[in-house]
């Protein structure tokens, strides 16, 4: 029997009235409703920039403009210095005064857009300058700029996937590479985190011509790392391609330059690399770093790069600074380290390699809850709630900076050890990694 159609019946009027309601509208509701439930519901209100201009607008330190405590007392709230564990900016780089005097110079050179698609006519002497110092800092053989970190991930993995190609992942990978194996048309297979005779396993009964594994080189909820030498060897005996991003130890590992390079793999053939420009680098904008045939086939074919206005000169030239003075200053690496082991300690949880830092919590709510506290009291942290974490894993993440000041660290690390104990933290034997988001659990991927 043929299927019926839905059909919505056409308003009385033409007019738009307070009243329609249409199916979209419904379901849009609906999903508020769902999330206001299960208290995941997220705002992009201003958190750290001044509330006047009369403040400065120094990220480093930040005016609170009075953040209430709790969301339904708007006048509530206490004005003084926002202390940031929360964006990542690891190295303060983006009020550097040499990364903002090299974006202001190319904006003045430039113009504040690059008018094209790199393939076109967008790419300028300061997209070539960020590729040559990505290269330097990584030790790469090759770089090619994205406008973000995400649409360099959905460059290379569309670019290289298909039918003939396996997708290998690990459960854990960022939001940008799950969407980019979706679209990649590629048989795919999910493994458990850091589950390393899973991603043998999964090798070694390929059909495929082809394979990738995807893995993050620090993982950014739990800031665990991946285990990149055993991958690595495992992939070139598989005849496998290793991508791995290093959005989160980019300028904070290895002296600044990267796990992948502290693992002796730059330059690995079965190795590449994606990493983002927005976080030790300060700026905006992604890269792809491999071979210079690697390169020569994403210009080709990654419609992320080809179909995309290019980054933004200002934006390139900043990086390009940034990724300079982090070769040039790798001191700037072990401070943010130095000042991670300083955050963990006071929570009482074991101290992670980079500079996220995990407290796991027993609710969504409850994480909430602490982070709302925590606010009120001048500290900015993340809270990582479903459906950024799968259910029964919501999580504090503090992320450290080299730029913290040890008076900053002082109040930190005190306001944190008072409510994280006051509060517990749930034992991360009980909240399995290896958990992995469902629709039985109330999670659908598809809806979020």
């Amino acid at each position: 029997m043929p299927r019926t159609p839905h059909r919505v019946s056409a308003p009385a009027t033409t007019g738009v009235t307070e009243s329609a309601t249409t199916a979209m509208e419904a379901w849009l509701a609906s999903r508020d409703e769902v999330r206001r439930q299960r208290g995941i519901v997220r705002t992009d209100s201003i958190r750290l920039w001044p509330a006047s201009p009369e403040n400065p607008g120094n990220p480093d330190s930040p005016r609170n403009p009075g953040y209430p405590a709790d969301p339904d007392n708007p006048d509530g709230g206490t004005a003084g210095e926002i202390i940031d564990l929360a964006s990542n900016d690891y190295l303060g780089l983006s009020a550097d005064p040499r990364v903002i005097a090299a974006s202001m110079a190319a904006l003045q050179e430039y113009g504040a857009g690059a008018r094209a698609s790199r393939v076109v006519c967008g790419t300028t002497p300061a997209h070539v300058k960020l590729e040559e110092q990505l290269r330097a800092l990584t030790g790469q053989r090759a770089a090619l700029a994205f406008s973000s970190g995400y649409t360099a991930n959905l460059g290379v993995v569309t670019a290289l996937g298909g039918p003939g190609t396996l997708m290998v992942h690990d459960a854990h990978v960022h939001a940008s590479l799950i969407d980019a194996v979706r679209l990649s048309r590629s048989p795919a297979v999910s493994v458990p985190h850091n589950d390393l005779t899973a991603i043998r396993a999964a090798l070694q009964q390929r059909t495929q011509p082809r394979a990738i594994v995807l893995v993050e080189s620090v993982y950014s909820v739990l800031g665990d790392v991946a285990n990149l030498r055993s991958l690595a060897q495992m992939c070139a005996e598989s005849d496998a391609l290793l991508l791995v991003d290093e959005a989160h130890s980019l300028g904070v590992l290895g002296g600044g330059r990267g796990a992948v390079h502290a693992a002796g793999l730059a330059g690995a053939p079965h190795v590449a690399v994606t990493a983002t420009l927005s976080k030790s680098l300060g700026s905006q904008g992604g890269a792809v770093l491999g071979s210079p045939t690697l390169r020569k086939h994403l210009v080709n074919s990654a419609r992320t790069f080809i179909f995309d206005t290019a980054l933004a000169p200002a934006a390139a030239a900043g990086a390009a600074e940034a990724a300079r003075i982090v070769l040039a200053e790798p001191e700037l690496a072990d401070r943010v380290c130095a000042n991670a082991s300083i955050l963990a300690r006071s929570c009482g949880v074991p101290v992670a390699a980079g500079a996220v830092q995990s407290i796991p919590m027993e609710s969504a709510g409850r994480a909430a809850e602490v982070t709302e506290q925590l606010r009120a009291r001048g500290i900015h942290v993340a809270c990582f709630r479903p459906p950024s974490v799968p259910d029964g894993i919501s999580r504090i993440r503090l992320t450290a900076r080299a730029t913290l000041t040890p008076e900053q660290l002082r109040r930190a690390t005190e306001q944190l050890a008072e409510l994280v104990g006051r509060h517990g933290f749930a034992d991360t034997s009980e909240h399995s990694t290896d958990t992995q988001p469902t629709k039985e659990s109330g999670f659908d991927p598809d809806k979020h």
